[in-house]
């Protein structure tokens, strides 16, 4: 399953978490409204577990949430807590078996989990765990965590996750459902997202703050670097079971992985990108009549651009917001005819300008390339590339599908060679002294890794997902 129309070739990431627990409220949709909101974080798949105390219903299946789910198939999913995601994958692209929540019982009943992030010692355990007679029905990590917690089902939960969080390695935001419990678990560097909020007596656990907003919650709390969040009849509790003292959130989602309307830490994902594109102007000043976004995510770069250097920022290239997907295997031919589909210039904003047009990343070049002739066939006099973060060199092992090193752009050619492939006048980068100052925090709280190659949880050989590539030359 191929989407034809996702032709920005962004860094995706993985999966989205969404979990509730209330009384006396129809969780299941609740749930279908959160992960509506999360729906950026995940297009391949979706599913929604829901325990009433006894027992489980769920229901997944490929596709977006609006359309694996409706009034039919949500109204028997009847409970006082549940768990969601939504699913984007890498390699194992179109494999139902591995949509999630995954549920199964063990020794101590019935228990969902969902995961965002990526396992680095994935591979390892399985085998161990292969080799004393584990049998696995799905090739997603995930199921690695289930059947760790399930080794040691002797002890309670708490102690089960906590025995699981000192054997796997790597980056993980979890949701944990048990017959009557809400579990959050964070690895201990805290790379991939995940909150706390409340509506009412009911608490909330989201990828983002964006799926509170949209069910009416009330923020609380971001889920520290390794801890267990418990949430059950006796409200929350916490266990800080771990923590490293090198902290690591990944960075790329505040240049483009989360929406817009999400905060991290405190700090508002817009008002971070803005002040991306204010750095961006202050590095590299351009004399031009307009600056345009790449939409949608570079439109609060850009007005921070525009801001900076007192050019006017204008709406140069309208989106088609109601384009759906299409399965059809698309050759280039038909990618160049989706940018088209999805992005057109307006001629009588361009036409005899000096541009700035702004992007968030570039990891390929090639729609880079067709939108700057975009520009240009609309009349443009000049058009310069403005990207508000540095060049993408290396993949991320750590729960973002980028591409193989060998296929990105900055890695085969300079900055120069760049600006000459994709046609435009001027190309520049920002920093990644600029990018860290703009989120107003220090560069050892992030993790930087596609950036810079320098990986803070270690990277390990995994067989059939991220491959490590020959460095190029």
């Amino acid at each position: 399953m191929i989407d034809l129309l996702n032709t920005d070739e962004k860094p995706k990431d993985e999966c989205g978490l969404f979990g509730i627990y209330g009384h006396n409220m129809d969780v299941a949709t609740m749930t279908y409204y959160g992960l509506y909101a999360l729906q950026h974080r995940g297009q391949e798949s979706t599913g929604i577990t829901v325990s009433d105390g006894k027992e489980f219903k769920n229901h997944k299946d490929m596709g977006l949430v609006g359309e694996v789910f409706n009034e039919k198939i949500l109204a028997p999913l009847k409970g006082h807590l549940a768990i969601g995601h939504v699913r984007y994958s890498t390699v194992d692209s179109g494999l139902a078996v591995n949509t999630q929540p995954l549920d199964f019982r063990y020794l101590k009943g019935l228990i969902s989990l969902a995961h965002n992030g990526s396992l680095i010692n994935a591979n390892e355990i399985r085998q161990r765990l292969a080799l004393n007679g584990s049998v696995f029905q799905t090739t997603s990590d995930t199921e690695v965590i289930v059947k760790l917690i399930a080794r040691y089902g002797q002890s309670s939960i708490e102690e089960a996750l906590m025995k699981m969080m000192i054997d796997i390695k790597g980056a993980y935001s979890l949701l944990v459902m048990t017959e009557d419990q809400l579990i959050g678990v964070r690895d201990p560097h805290g790379v991939r997202p995940l909150c706390i909020g409340k509506k009412g007596k009911s608490y909330i656990l989201a990828s983002e703050t964006c799926a509170l907003d949209t069910v009416g919650a009330e923020f609380i709390r971001d889920v520290d670097p390794g801890e267990i969040v418990i949430i059950d009849n006796d409200g929350l509790r916490s266990i800080h079971a771990m923590k490293s003292s090198e902290q690591a959130f990944c960075i790329f989602e505040f240049v483009y992985l989360a929406r817009p309307d999400s905060n991290f830490d405190g700090r508002n994902v817009t008002l971070v990108r803005r002040a991306m594109g204010r750095q961006l102007a202050q590095e590299y000043p351009i004399d031009a009549d307009i600056v345009i976004p790449v939409p949608d995510s570079g439109v609060p770069a850009a007005l921070g651009y525009a801001e900076a250097s007192g050019i006017p920022y204008m709406e140069g290239l309208m989106k088609n917001r109601y384009i759906g997907r299409t399965f059809i295997k698309p050759t280039q031919k038909m990618r160049e005819t989706a940018v088209r589909l999805k992005l057109n210039p307006i001629r009588d904003i361009i036409e005899g300008k000096r541009v700035v047009m702004v992007d968030d990343s570039v990891v390929r070049g090639t729609t880079s390339k067709q939108i700057v002739q975009m520009i240009r066939n609309a009349g443009a006099k000049e058009v310069h590339l403005m990207v508000s973060s540095p060049t993408v060199k290396y993949p991320c092992y750590y729960g973002i599908d980028t591409q193989e090193r060998n296929q990105l752009i900055a890695v085969k050619q300079s900055i120069e060679e760049i600006r000459e492939y994709i046609g435009a006048d001027g190309l520049h980068f920002l920093s990644l002294e600029g990018m860290v100052e703009a989120t107003g925090s220090s560069k050892d709280s992030f993790c930087a890794a596609c950036f810079t190659g320098e990986y803070p949880l270690g990277i390990s050989k995994r067989v059939g997902e991220y491959p490590m590539e020959q460095e190029v030359e």
